[in-house]
């Protein structure tokens, strides 16, 4: 063949395996979550640690919680490829935007942390301030940084001297309460896969291609895992999965919002069945008195489950709010006029408050029908 022909054969070469590759990454990354939290299900598994039900749990025998090494394993596996197919198309990696470099060592800095707690158990002070430490690493290193809350037909709330420790605290929450909402079979990875598919489409609607396939690969890794963690769970996330991802779901929210993508209101109505439940729940606490860092039973999640809607049933509702909260927050990115938006919000929260009244009906009648029942 002429030399000359090489050169649009290597162009076709090229602009197919450009298209071809999100596909085939997200395919790889979903098979190693798959078979890595298959290998990690079973009592002999390496790295086996068993989380033991307590009076606390809704699990009733012990479980393993190494899942979210085989997630944060496929999301690694899944930046290699990204890397080693740009490196050849001659096209920018995640790697390479400097600010989702940061974001991702940051979290890996978190999972590690998360993995030795799950493993010994670390003093919630300790990995308090780790998540600060990684948290101010992206604030301070690469600015990161929420500047503005706008509050549709009223203004905008500029934040000024407040938008780092602002930011600082939004993303330290997001990590924690990730945590604390990973209690219920295919929650939190539903959640993930859920919420950062939706933060992967409206990257890629704004041409934000880095940020979109580090999402990308967040979803075919938490899928992967999903498929053994649905009701009946055989394996759980652990801290190691669930902080990370927290984290990292605050942090490239953050990052959006930093880079104009969206308003911090997007990200809330994405991840709105985990924000709004254990904001709440937090506030309760906080004001009965009560040690906020200890395990409880008292989530809206965990109150229905106990109230008899089951594992199953309960979860299946929140897969509906969160598909519902994510295809509002697109809609609310494509109403640019401030009524809409205050509409949508509004709706919303008159939502969660009917909501959360059904959940007190189902404990009224869940005690009710025990009373009769003689227990």
């Amino acid at each position: 063949m002429d030399a000359s022909a090489w050169g649009p054969l290597w162009t076709l070469f090229r602009e197919t395996m450009g298209r071809a590759s999100p596909l085939a990454v997200g395919t790889v990354v979903f098979f190693c979550a798959w078979r890595l939290t298959r290998a990690l299900c079973g009592p002999r598994a390496p790295l086996c640690l068993l989380d033991h039900p307590n009076e606390r749990s809704l699990h009733r025998v012990p479980t393993p919680r190494t899942g979210g090494v085989a997630v944060i394993g496929a999301v690694g596996v899944g930046l290699l490829i990204d890397w080693g197919v740009a490196a050849l198309l001659d096209r920018s990696p995640i790697v390479r935007d400097w600010s989702v470099a940061w974001i991702v060592g940051a979290t890996l800095g978190v999972a590690a942390v998360s993995f030795w707690d799950d493993r010994t158990g670390l003093p919630a002070a300790l990995r308090l301030v780790v998540h600060v430490l990684a948290a101010a690493a992206l604030v301070g290193g690469v600015g990161l940084v929420v500047e503005r809350v706008p509050i549709p037909l009223v203004g905008t709330l500029e934040l000024a001297w407040a938008a780092a420790p602002v930011t600082l605290l939004l993303v330290v929450w997001m990590a924690n309460l990730y945590n604390f909402m990973d209690g219920m079979d295919g929650f939190a990875g539903g959640m993930t896969v859920s919420g950062f598919a939706c933060l992967a489409f409206l990257a890629w609607r704004a041409n934000q291609y880095p940020l979109a396939a580090l999402a990308l690969v967040v979803v075919a890794a938490a899928g992967g895992f999903l498929v053994h963690n649905i009701p009946p769970a055989r394996i759980f996330m652990g801290d190691v999965g669930s902080v990370s991802l927290g984290f990292l779901a605050g942090s490239l929210s953050a990052k959006a919002v930093h880079d104009g993508l969206f308003d911090v209101w997007v990200p809330a109505l994405i991840f709105a069945p985990f924000v709004v439940d254990a904001t709440v729940t937090l506030l309760r606490r906080l004001v009965a008195g009560e040690r906020v860092w200890e395990p409880h039973r008292t989530h809206w999640y965990q109150r229905a489950v106990l109230a008899g809607l089951g594992h199953r049933k309960t979860v299946l509702s929140e897969f509906a709010l969160m598909v519902a909260g994510g295809l509002t927050a697109v809609a609310y990115v494509e109403l640019a006029e401030p009524r809409w938006r205050a509409l949508l919000l509004l709706g919303w929260a008159a939502i969660w408050v009917v909501l959360a009244w059904g959940v007190r009906v189902l404990e009224t009648r869940g005690a009710a029908r025990r009373t009769r029942e003689g227990r």
